[in-house]
């Protein structure tokens, strides 16, 4: 049986211990007041009791995720969004997004523009100076005759001489840009411009050989007015066209006809290296036609890579600029090119880059000298959209 002292000294101890217990429950009651009055200010500073509204009402989706998490945590403990939150990820810049960038392509898509093949097709001669250029043109021929061993010599006509004058016209472009942009980029825009600009150029100049009036330009292929009569009754400087027999289409009863006209209509010197020249809308319809007797296609597909596709035994050029299927107009011609038509260059493309005209603008001026015009009008022939 304890004695009056054990138990005394048993219940100082109880009250000892439960005094620890109660300073101990007191300490964690205080620091977790101290953590809930810490998380409450955060709250006020995120704003936790508005909803998430966007980029458009003040708050960002990052703002929006840190306020629930903490909000979970308060409420019931939820840590899981704390951990979500502190995580690094593509998605935010400040948290690990400045360091992903995109890969930027070494190389340039670009838009591919149709290109007239005529600069290959015709004669092309660069001179070094001059406004113009003149050609002798050996146009007509001599008589003769038979006579007999006695009979008397009489005067024969002589060969008339022409000169051929083709004048040189301008062509110009002037785009600018920035200095800081020539300075800073990390491609050569100076040289991605030039080019821009001379491809462009080439166009132009191709528009200009097929189509072109002669005035501040150069003269084309197709500006001046054909007739149907042959080489034989034709006045110099006209070319010859050959009519389809219908006045809106290529494909009349006997399609070919036309074609195989143009081919014999042009003259056994001249056919040798010619070839058709057409746009591919008016391609398409040639590629239709077969031969009314046997049902074969007229059109033969190049045989390897890069050769070009044949009509009646001709190699076809593809020129855009060549006109559309339609009544009275010229969509095919046909001859020798080389002979035909003549380009007269000078000096090339020039581009001067001016940096103090349009400060800080830099200005590409670039210009040329170029002119065209037919120097054979025997040597190729058309073909027209019309009954007669």
């Amino acid at each position: 049986m304890q004695t009056l002292q054990e138990l005394n000294t048993k219940a100082m101890d109880a009250i000892v211990t439960n005094r620890d217990d109660i300073s101990q429950l007191k300490k964690q009651l205080n620091d977790e007041r101290k953590e809930r009055e810490g998380l409450e200010c955060r709250m006020n500073l995120v704003n936790l009791s508005g909803g998430f509204s966007g980029s458009s009402g003040g708050e960002t989706k990052a703002l929006h995720d840190e306020r629930e998490a903490l909000g979970a945590f308060i409420a019931r403990g939820d840590s899981s969004k704390l951990v979500e939150m502190k995580a690094m990820s593509v998605g935010s810049d400040p948290n690990g997004g400045y360091v992903v960038l995109p890969q930027l392509s070494a190389s340039m898509s670009m838009k591919i523009f149709d290109q007239s093949p005529m600069k290959r097709l015709a004669r092309v001669i660069s001179i070094p100076n001059g406004d113009s250029w003149e050609e002798i043109i050996d146009k007509d021929e001599p008589d003769a005759e038979w006579v007999g061993e006695l009979q008397s010599r009489s005067e024969t006509d002589t060969p008339d001489l022409a000169k051929h004058t083709v004048p040189l016209h301008e062509i110009h472009a002037s785009p600018r840009t920035s200095q800081k942009l020539l300075d800073t980029s990390y491609m050569d825009v100076g040289a991605w411009l030039e080019g821009k600009v001379a491809d462009k150029f080439g166009r132009t100049q191709g528009a200009a050989f097929i189509t072109g009036n002669g005035v501040s330009k150069p003269t084309g292929l197709l500006s001046g007015t054909p007739v149907s009569t042959s080489d034989t009754s034709r006045a110099w400087g006209t070319l010859q066209y050959f009519p389809t027999g219908a006045t809106s289409t290529l494909l009349t009863a006997s399609p070919a006809d036309v074609f195989r006209n143009t081919v014999w209509g042009l003259r056994a010197p001249y056919r040798k290296d010619a070839n058709w020249l057409m746009n591919s809308s008016t391609a398409n319809a040639l590629d239709k036609m077969k031969n009314a007797t046997t049902g074969e296609y007229l059109w033969r597909d190049g045989h390897t890579a890069g050769a070009p596709p044949s009509f009646l035994g001709y190699p076809v050029e593809f020129d855009e600029n060549m006109p559309d299927i339609g009544t009275d107009t010229f969509p095919v011609a046909f001859g020798n090119f080389k002979l035909a038509y003549v380009i007269i260059e000078l000096n090339g493309l020039r581009v001067l880059r001016d940096p103090f005209t349009a400060k800080p603008n830099v200005v590409f001026y670039t210009y040329g000298r170029i002119g065209g015009d037919l120097s054979n009008t025997e040597a190729v022939k058309l073909v027209k959209v019309a009954s007669t």
